[in-house]
This record gives C-alpha cells, sequence and structure tokens, in this order.
C-alpha cells in the first residue's frame, strides 16, 4: 500500500497544497501536511500531542525548514504560504441563512475577514517524491544532493521521528534544519505574543522548550550530529492557511523557531542524521538518551512493521484497495485514559469520540480488519457512560462531562453488538456480550419504551418519537444558536429503522441466553406494521422522511436508505426496490450520498465559506461518505447479489477509490463532499465512518 506523486505532479503549489497526509499514535496525537510540505490549515504540523489522551491536544512541532548551500548556491528548499497585502474580496451569499448570521456582501478590507494575498516560498521545484505508506517521505534534489526525509509517529507516544539520508555526489555542502515549534491548541492559532517559553541547551545537539502556560510540559528536541546554533530571528510570522482562508478566517499563525541545526556533508559522501521531537512532563525523562544517526529510521520501521501487520492480520495483503482502507481505519482507535480502553475519534483533525459515529464505523474499523480485542474495548467504554438508556452523543475535547443528545447513537449500539457476534460468534464472546454489555442493552429499551430525555418515548402507535425545541437528536444536527437547520422532530424513519432493527437483536440475544424473547418480538411485530403503513409514500414509491402526527415530510433524503440495509428491515421487496431506486437516481453523487435531493427548494450544492454558510449546506444537500456504505449494502440485498449488481456496486465506488489516491487526504476518506460536480472533499479530511463504513460494504458485501 503506497502513494506515490513525482515531479511534474507536485509542481503545482495552489493545486498540492490541497493534497493533504495525516498520522496518528494511537492516543490521540496526530501529525499532518500538505503533499509539498506547506501546512495547509490550523490543525496540521509534525507533532499535535494528545496531552490527556484522546483529547487535550496541542501543537507542539509545527514542521521543520530546509536549506542547503554548495559551491555559493543557496537551495532553499521550505515550502510555505504566509500572508502579504490585504486585499479587497467580494463574497456571494450562498445560503438562505437568517438575517444575524449573515455578514454583508462586500468584505472591506480593513476587517478581520478581509484576505491578505499569498506569498509562496516553492522549495517543491526542488521535491521529486512524494510517498505516503502510513508513514510520510519527501525526495528533494537540489544541487548535487539528494536528499531523502521520512516522518513516522512513534505509536503510544507523543513522539515524532524525523530521518534524513543525505547523498552528496558533488562538492562539500552545508544542510540546515530550521525546526518551528509551537504551544498551542490545535484549534487556535500563535502570535508572538502567546509563545513565551524558556529555552535550555541540552548535553545533546537541540533544546527543550518549557511553555510558560504550563511549565509542568517539556517539549524535547534532538538531533544526531550537527550544529545548534541560536537565531537572531526567532519567529515565522503570517504563515498563512489556505484552509482557513477558504472558510472567511484570516488564517494566520506564528511559530517559534529558537535554533538552527547545521551539518556539513564533505563531498561525494553520504549523511544519515535522526531528529526526534517529544513531549514529556516533569515525572517522565526523555526514553531515547543520547540521539544516535539511526534511531529515527528504526522508529520508523517499526512503526511500519506495526501498519504492515494490520494488513496482514486482517487478510487483505493482495488487495491494495482493502489494505489502504486498513491503515486508514487504524487512524482513528485510540486509547481512552479515562477507562483505560479503546474508542474511536470520529475524524481527523478535530473530532474527539462520538457515539454515533463509532457505532456506524465500528463494523469497517475493528471487524472487517480482525481487531476483536479493540472491539470489546470500545463496547466496554461506550457502556461505561450510558445515562438514562443513552450511550453518549460525543466526548467533548476539553474533558467534561459526555453529552448525549442523539436518539440513534443508542440504537446503533444494538447493531455493533449484533455484528461483532455475527464476526465472532464463539461462546466466550457470547459470554462476554451477557456479562458486560446485554444489562446496558435491555436499559436502552426500557428507556426508549417508557421515555427518556430528549423527547425519546415509544408513542402509541410502538413508534419512537424523539426531539423538540431546538434539541437535534439526529445525525442531521446543526444548530447555529437557536436558528434549527435541520428540526427532524418527531419520528425520523432511520430512528424507527434502527429501534426494529434493536427489537429483533434483543430477541434474538434472548433466546440465546435462555430467556423469553417474546415481549421483544411481539414489539417488533407491532413496529413492523405501523411503519410500514405510516413511512410509505405511494405517489413517490419511497418513505417519507419524518411523521409528525398528520405532517409528513416528503423530502428526498438518504435515511430511508436504512429501512433496507439495516440486518432486520421491515419492507416488502417491491418497496424496499424502490427505495433503492429512490436514492440511487435522486442521491447518489460520486464518493457520497447526498443529504437532500437537488430537486428540492433547499437544495444546496456547495459546502463553503463562513461557519454559518457551511452550517447552512451540511445536510441540505452535501454529499456524505459514509451513507455511501449503506446504499451499496441495499443495492447488493434488493439485486439478491447478483455478480452484475457486484460489477455496478464496484463501478460505484470507483469514484472513492479515486477519492482515496489522488485528492484530499491521500489514503483516507473525507467526511463530506460538494452536492453538485465535481463533488470537492470538504470537512474532515479523514472520516472514521467514511473509512469504516466503505471498508465494510467493500469486504462484507462485495468480497465475500
Amino acid at each position: 500500500m503506497k502513494f506515490h506523486f513525482t515531479t511534474q505532479e507536485l509542481s503545482n503549489f495552489e493545486e498540492n497544497i490541497r493534497r493533504e497526509w495525516a498520522m496518528t499514535n494511537g492516543i490521540g496525537g496526530y501529525a499532518g501536511g500538505s503533499i509539498i510540505g506547506a501546512c495547509n490549515r490550523t490543525h496540521q504540523g509534525y507533532l499535535i500531542a494528545s496531552l490527556h489522551p484522546p483529547v487535550e491536544r496541542f501543537l507542539v512541532f509545527s514542521k521543520t525548514n530546509e536549506c542547503l548551500l554548495q559551491n555559493g548556491s543557496l537551495f532553499d528548499l521550505t515550502t510555505a504560504q504566509h500572508a502579504g497585502d490585504t486585499i479587497a474580496q467580494t463574497v456571494i451569499e450562498t445560503s438562505d441563512i437568517p438575517e444575524e448570521y449573515k455578514r454583508p456582501d462586500t468584505v472591506n478590507v480593513a476587517s478581520d475577514f478581509a484576505p491578505r494575498r499569498p506569498v509562496y516560498t516553492q522549495g517543491q521545484r526542488y521535491l521529486t517524491d512524494f510517498i505516503y505508506d502510513g508513514t510520510v517521505s519527501f525526495r528533494y534534489q537540489a544541487g548535487q544532493v539528494t536528499i531523502d526525509k521520512h516522518l513516522a509517529l512513534v505509536q503510544g507516544e507523543n513522539t515524532v521521528a524525523i530521518s534524513y539520508d543525505i547523498t552528496n555526489a558533488g562538492s562539500e555542502a552545508v544542510f540546515t534544519i530550521t525546526p518551528l515549534m509551537n504551544y498551542r491548541d490545535h484549534s487556535e492559532s500563535s502570535s508572538q505574543d502567546s509563545l513565551q517559553f524558556s529555552t535550555v541547551s541540552n548535553d545533546f545537539c537541540g533544546f527543550t522548550l518549557r511553555p510558560k502556560a504550563d511549565p509542568n510540559i517539556q517539549i524535547i528536541l534532538a538531533s544526531s550530529n550537527g550544529t545548534c546554533t541560536p537565531r537572531e530571528d526567532c519567529f515565522d510570522v503570517d504563515m498563512q492557511y489556505q484552509t482557513e482562508v477558504d472558510n472567511e478566517v484570516p488564517g494566520l499563525d506564528t511559530h517559534y523557531c529558537p535554533y538552527d541545526i547545521s551539518f556539513t556533508i564533505p563531498k561525494k559522501a553520504s549523511l544519515q542524521i535522526s531528529l526526534i521531537c517529544c513531549v514529556e512532563s516533569d515525572d517522565q525523562v526523555f526514553a531515547y538518551g543520547l540521539p544516535q544517526p539511526e534511531l529515527a529510521h528504526e522508529l520508523i520501521e517499526k512503526k511500519k512493521r506495526y501498519l504492515d501487520n494490520q494488513i496482514k492480520n486482517a487478510g487483505y495483503k493482495n488487495d491494495d484497495f482493502a489494505g489502504a482502507l486498513v491503515v486508514a481505519a487504524d487512524q482513528f482507535i485510540a486509547y481512552r485514559s479515562s477507562t483505560q480502553l479503546k474508542t474511536v475519534l470520529a475524524g481527523l483533525p478535530w473530532f474527539t469520540d462520538w457515539g454515533r459515529d463509532t457505532m456506524i464505523a465500528f463494523s469497517g474499523l475493528t471487524l472487517a480488519t480482525k481487531r476483536f480485542t479493540e472491539a470489546r474495548e470500545i463496547l466496554l467504554t461506550f457502556a461505561k457512560y450510558i445515562h438514562h438508556g443513552m450511550v453518549p452523543n460525543m466526548f467533548p475535547d476539553n474533558g467534561q462531562a459526555p453529552l448525549y443528545n442523539t436518539a440513534d447513537a443508542s440504537l446503533w449500539y444494538f447493531y455493533a453488538v449484533d455484528q461483532y457476534l455475527n464476526y465472532t460468534g464463539d461462546a466466550s464472546d457470547y459470554h462476554f456480550i451477557q456479562k458486560e454489555i446485554y444489562p446496558a442493552l435491555k436499559e436502552i429499551i426500557r428507556a426508549y419504551h417508557d421515555g427518556t430525555d430528549f423527547s425519546i418515548y415509544m408513542d402509541s402507535d410502538y413508534l419512537i418519537h424523539a426531539g423538540s425545541g431546538i434539541d437535534q437528536v439526529t445525525w442531521m444536527d446543526v444548530r447555529v444558536g437557536d436558528w434549527v437547520v435541520t428540526p427532524r422532530h418527531g419520528k425520523p424513519v432511520e430512528i424507527n429503522a434502527l429501534w426494529y432493527n434493536a427489537l429483533r437483536v434483543m430477541s434474538d440475544l434472548s433466546a440465546h441466553y435462555g430467556e423469553d424473547n417474546q415481549t421483544y418480538l411481539q414489539l417488533a411485530n407491532c413496529v413492523k406494521e405501523s411503519f410500514c403503513r405510516t413511512f410509505w409514500n405511494p405517489e413517490k414509491q419511497c418513505l417519507y422522511d419524518v411523521v409528525d402526527g398528520d405532517t409528513k415530510d416528503d423530502s428526498i433524503r438518504p435515511n430511508q436508505i436504512y429501512a433496507v440495509s439495516l440486518p432486520y428491515t421491515m419492507l416488502p421487496a417491491d418497496q424496499a426496490l424502490a427505495v433503492v431506486r429512490t436514492v440511487e437516481e435522486q442521491l447518489y453523487a460520486g464518493p457520497g450520498i447526498r443529504s437532500l435531493s437537488k430537486d428540492h427548494k433547499d437544495y444546496h450544492g456547495i459546502y463553503c465559506g463562513s461557519l454559518p454558510k457551511r452550517d447552512a449546506a451540511y445536510h441540505q444537500g452535501t454529499a456524505w461518505g459514509y451513507l455511501m456504505g449503506a446504499f451499496i449494502t441495499a443495492y447488493l440485498k434488493v439485486h439478491g447479489h447478483s455478480e452484475e449488481a457486484r460489477k455496478q456496486a464496484l463501478c460505484y465506488l470507483e469514484p472513492v477509490r479515486h477519492h482515496l489516491t489522488s485528492e484530499g487526504c491521500i489514503g483516507s476518506l473525507s467526511e463530506i463532499f460538494d452536492g453538485d460536480a465535481p463533488h470537492t472533499c470538504r470537512g474532515c479530511y479523514a472520516q472514521a465512518w467514511s473509512v469504516g463504513e466503505i471498508l465494510r460494504c467493500y469486504t462484507e458485501d462485495i468480497l465475500k
């Protein structure tokens, strides 16, 4: 599994700064950048450390700049975008949003929102190769010197290793590395005033920084050999992040660069350099001692072996698509210190662990990859936090108590448990579920039957009602102040499809455990009869999206696909086929499925601009990557898994393959895409349920 870009593909700065890479360390920390070496967004750098796994994520090491001096010529390998002059820009409103959330049509050149003209430092002119294989490699050719730079995060540590292999075919040269350091929350930006450190030169080549904002933290950067020289100008100011500019914010940042590290490369000689950066607290010591030239290389090779083993253990060594998705899946599985168990980060770079996202991504991330130990731990993590019969919606990044504003996470939990037993299914697995999970499942059913928080209750027709007021409890959950963009209060179609599935799962489990299952089975039959009578829309030959009393929302949305794709479903065959055809014809959009039909008056085909504009489009036409999984499963189900249907399903996945290999975050799948062609990728550049659902449907429905 390797993604390789060469000189011709790398030459264009503006195009390639939007092609990104990401790596994670298994405890919530991550690294990222563009394939040409520049940073493209606030959430990028060589080491974003998780100080309280998997949250409290801080940028500590932004990047390195390099230059080479040979035969009197200076080759600057730095690739960066900085802000120049302020320019005017006309902003066209792209959505119908409440007046209080709109900005003026024209941005004043003196306002905070006025973009500043970018200035490019184009070191990518010397870049001949970029490779992503779960680690990252850059190859530069400058003068008569070839420089191979390789990065990886150490699994389970807030440590990044950078190796340099330099071959000099000419006269003596001097190679200089300038580390750009930082200490800020990964969602914020820095200024010279905020970057206050006490700096200590070490016995080895490198330095230790103690941020004045948290003196208990040590940021240690150590290099093998070389000469460490203090810099007169210690700040890199006004680095500009294009993704943030696109979102109509300044997108400016500052970095601290106290030292240059220089190396002499003799004529016609080679040199190996090891650079290690880590975060330690006062009760820890620098684990690596005096860095040796081979140390970073060893750590990088260890990470590559770890990822290769993930592919091998999953059984997809000969399938590049599946293998790449296995590596992508690993990025989202992280250790949670509060439970001392594994959890799932919903998306890179900013999401933490969300209940809904976890349960949807669960099968692909842990079961299709045969990571059954992690699967158990994830189920336990969320079982520990069930409250009033509800699985947490999300764990905030600041360590606060979980939020529970979701009606579907608890019902998706049944799906995850059922999938776990389908993949494993021996006596010990059933015993684990009975002892650790089954009581929680009973609690959820009881809470939904009797009523719980957020107006979630079973109505007299046996269907689940959810939401009221300004609550947003389905996955279409955008709210800006008191503006609810997609109010789906009442009986959402996917909530009730999940409710039926959950009752059938409980019927099976109770029978397996020797308990009376008739209560669950009879209730499920009542739900089925009521669902089919209530949700079928004969005029449009599909399902209503939400039913609330006599009000029936006939918007064509993708939520109805779950009434076909889930293991236990209620529709007769002809109606199931009609639902799939509707989604196929009106919502399929290349790498994703639209959240609303293009024919609807509220359709927004482009997701861009300021946050209110983006929120207005988020579930109103924007295409979602994760929905492709349910669509593929449903499509194959209604077509009997025929060979022709499998071929068509592979055709539907072709845009996903292209996205994986060529755009966005190389080697992963984005959260969302524009509903309009060319379906530009947006949102999180790597999303757990996008990866998990594509891996699940590909391995469960197409390969088998």
